[in-house]
């Protein structure tokens, strides 16, 4: 066949099929400038490329971590995973997708004692991946940061037992549900989700409902969505939240009442204990964590990027007063003040730290965690004029690209260079998302008051 019709007969031919795949959908980008219009469907191509053909979705398969952490992000973690199937959903790429979901329903633990969650995370393969959570935890005297806020009289020392528990990180299990129906939602694809809804979405839901804490209502403690701390997380409670709702959501479709009053109680009390324990009325903001103490909880006032979670899962609306103050803290206290601007995760990471001065430069500026914020402005949004805080952090986001469309994880908070692994499959999948949020936003404030049909002003 190559001697016969010519190597560039087969070069065409695979250019041919790329445009068409990215430009299937046909949305209506020509509103966005054309560096962010490029970088969108760049984004698409570099996801594709981190989708394996069993539908496992790496982080990403750059090798130069290794001489930072002696390991790569050539795993698939199931948070990871799911906000990528999100957002490729969100494109319209369901074929995709649905191999992520069987891949996920093939995975989750289906022990006799326990099942129903996802632990850190996976080979392409499905094999357990390497993770440096243990499975027991030794009793020590940990002392705490003078940071940390006390709560009920509990002493400045966090005891730790000698005790199983899973190594999980709980929000992944949550957003998988989250994402799935997210997908049954586009595309109402019955006889497939049928399927994952017996086999996966009962079992995780009737984990995520009963790995709680008896007292206080709240999930149980596991690592958070940057996997260094062990305790109670305001991301992953919201993570829960959105996992029981969609897990309701599906039993209610398939006419399974009592389970979807079961999903549906549980999660009202975890949104009502977040908004007890994990919302500060001396901050008048969320908290990051709690952490179990000796009689009670410590509480982690650490201002997190996280902490768009509660609105963006749907605990909280946009507007809410407690999210605005947390988004506005975000902003005040995260946006790194160099040149180069952009959100770090949180005040002192130490994660490729280039520089000492937190005051100016809290950490690293991290693509997703910037992003966050864009999405809050687009949630929030009632006219086009405050639209445009989110189009500048998407011009923000694709004018720190590399040449090729690649987004990095971190960007140096001084030169621009790209710090960790390149691509990050998770800055892709955000920057996807925040576009096509963006979009429908934009059509929902423009609707012409006649016709109801959509009216575009076309920049750039």
């Amino acid at each position: 066949m190559v001697v016969k019709n010519g190597p560039d007969f087969f070069m065409r031919r695979t250019e041919n099929y790329w445009k068409a795949w990215v430009n299937k959908e046909g949305f209506n980008l020509d509103v966005l400038p054309e560096h962010i219009r490029n970088l969108y469907k760049k984004s698409l191509l570099i996801l594709r490329t981190n989708v394996d053909a069993d539908g496992s979705i790496i982080a990403a398969t750059d090798s130069d971590i290794q001489h930072y952490a002696r390991d790569t992000y050539s795993y698939m973690w199931p948070r990871d995973g799911a906000l990528t199937s999100y957002a490729l959903d969100m494109a319209g790429y369901l074929g995709i997708t649905r191999r992520f979901f069987d891949f996920c329903l093939d995975i989750v633990s289906k022990g006799k004692e326990s099942s129903g969650y996802f632990l850190h995370k996976y080979n392409p393969d499905g094999s357990l991946g390497s993770s440096w959570h243990p499975w027991i935890s030794y009793a020590e005297k940990q002392p705490y940061l003078q940071t940390k806020q006390i709560l009920f009289g509990i002493s400045s020392y966090r005891w730790v037992s000698d005790q199983k528990h899973l190594p999980i990180q709980e929000d992944g299990t949550g957003l998988v549900l989250w994402a799935l129906w997210f997908h049954f939602q586009k595309f109402k694809d019955i006889e497939f989700c049928i399927s994952q809804y017996e086999k996966m979405v009962v079992r995780c839901a009737d984990f995520l409902a009963s790995y709680r804490d008896t007292e206080t209502g709240l999930p149980l403690p596991s690592y958070d969505l940057w996997e260094e701390n062990r305790g109670i997380h305001t991301f992953t409670v919201s993570a829960v939240y959105a996992g029981l709702k969609a897990a309701e959501n599906f039993s209610t479709f398939f006419g399974d009442t009592e389970r979807a009053r079961g999903y549906g109680k549980a999660a009202e009390e975890i949104k009502e204990a977040l908004d007890k324990y994990l919302y500060s009325h001396e901050y008048k903001r969320f908290l990051r964590s709690l952490f179990p103490s000796e009689g009670g909880f410590e509480a982690d006032p650490t201002i997190d990027a996280s902490l768009f979670a509660p609105f963006y899962f749907g605990m909280f609306g946009p507007r809410d007063d407690r999210v605005v103050n947390t988004m506005n803290a975000i902003k005040e206290q995260l946006w790194v003040k160099t040149e180069v601007g952009g959100v770090a995760r949180y005040k002192g990471d130490s994660y490729q730290k280039v520089s000492e001065n937190i005051d100016d430069v809290p950490g690293n500026p991290w693509f997703i965690c910037t992003l966050w914020l864009a999405q809050w402005y687009i949630a929030r949004a009632e006219n086009p004029e405050e639209l445009k805080d989110a189009v500048q952090i998407l011009e923000w986001v694709a004018s720190r690209a590399l040449p090729s469309g690649v987004l990095a994880e971190q960007v140096h908070p001084y030169t621009n260079q790209p710090i960790s692994v390149s691509p990050l499959t998770w800055s892709h999948a955000t920057f996807v998302t925040t576009v096509l949020e963006y979009l429908k936003k934009l059509e929902e404030i423009n609707l012409c008051p006649s016709c109801h049909m959509p009216i575009y002003k076309v920049k750039g």
